[in-house]
């Protein structure tokens, strides 16, 4: 079988949600990666060292530059005539391209899986994680999403796959990119961080959350987080938000500050190596899921710990 993986980059650097995309594809076999956008040889170059990879499709292509989904899902498409399987990442990119290839391929779309259990069959989380469901397929070509946080990375280097330059299939059209307004942090990515210090709605406001969560995660090196909740009541911005419709995390440690443990949140959390949960409620859902817990008040918890690394 012969699988196609999505490289999710910059048009500079390959981002590292590719990585166990590469894990899954080489668990169905010979492992084919896409790079689709505009003046990146330079990823194409990256990707060719990941352990595991036998060739890399190169798209160069002015109309690929900000791989706009309605632009890239034809080129996948027209790639698939010689792979039986297409993986991308189950992150906002990897989830807008996807259904597009999908329905044009007229298959179902397998979302967000765990595991690979076997050529055609897969397992992945329903009921925002709360049951885990095993699904076959019996359809010829293959479209998955993979949760990236349950397969280990590839190894970035020790490859050397040959390169292959595709033509793209030009502007469809039907879109167009305006303006991107990317968030800036000298933090770590939330999605690849191995310490997590996220507040929820306990936190209060917008300024406890710079005057306590902020400090602490300084002090640990560590990525900021949040609930829906937090995000709601406009103590931070959307792409803090950690939870089954936010960013799916599963650092070594993860630090839940006022946070009362929703089942949308622990969807997203619940994976982390160690959980540690700071809340003045002990019978909060958090703490059932919590490797340590700490019950008593934030406000005077978290500057004390702070104050003590």
């Amino acid at each position: 079988m012969k699988t196609l993986v999505l490289v999710e980059h910059d048009n500079a650097t390959l981002k590292d949600a590719t990585l166990p995309v590469v894990t899954a594809a080489a668990k169905l076999g010979e492992v084919h990666l896409l790079v689709a956008g505009k003046g990146c040889a330079a990823v194409a170059e990256q990707a060719a060292k990941i352990a595991g990879v036998t060739k890399v499709h190169l798209a160069d292509d002015a109309a690929l530059e900000h791989q706009l989904p309605e632009n890239v899902a034809p080129l996948i498409v027209d790639l698939m005539g010689h792979h039986d399987a297409f993986l991308a990442p189950a992150t906002t990119t990897g989830k807008n391209i996807a259904p597009r290839v999908a329905a044009l391929l007229d298959v179902m779309q397998i979302s967000d899986i765990i595991a690979v259990d076997g050529p055609d069959t897969f397992t992945r989380p329903i009921y925002a994680g709360n049951a885990i469901a095993q699904v076959k397929t019996s359809d010829a070509k293959l479209v998955i999403t993979v949760r990236g946080t349950a397969f280990d990375k590839a190894a970035p280097e020790g490859g050397s796959a040959p390169m292959e330059a595709v033509s793209g299939t030009g502007d469809a059209g039907t879109a167009r990119f305006v303006s991107a307004e990317v968030a800036a942090s000298e933090r770590p990515e939330l999605t690849s961080a191995k310490v997590i210090v996220s507040g929820g709605r306990g936190v209060g406001s917008g300024e406890n959350y710079k005057a306590l969560i902020e400090p602490l995660a300084d002090k640990l090196g560590a990525a900021v987080g949040a609930s829906r909740a937090a995000v709601d009541a406009g103590f931070v911005p959307n792409d803090y938000q950690v939870g089954q419709t936010g960013k799916i995390v599963a650092p070594d440690v993860y630090i839940a500050v006022g946070i009362s443990g929703a089942i949308q949140h622990l969807a997203g959390m619940k994976d982390s190596k160690t959980i540690i949960a700071i809340n003045k409620d002990e019978d909060a859902p958090i703490f059932q899921v919590a490797d340590v817990g700490l019950v008593g008040d934030l406000f005077q918890i978290v500057p004390e710990l702070t104050s003590k690394l």
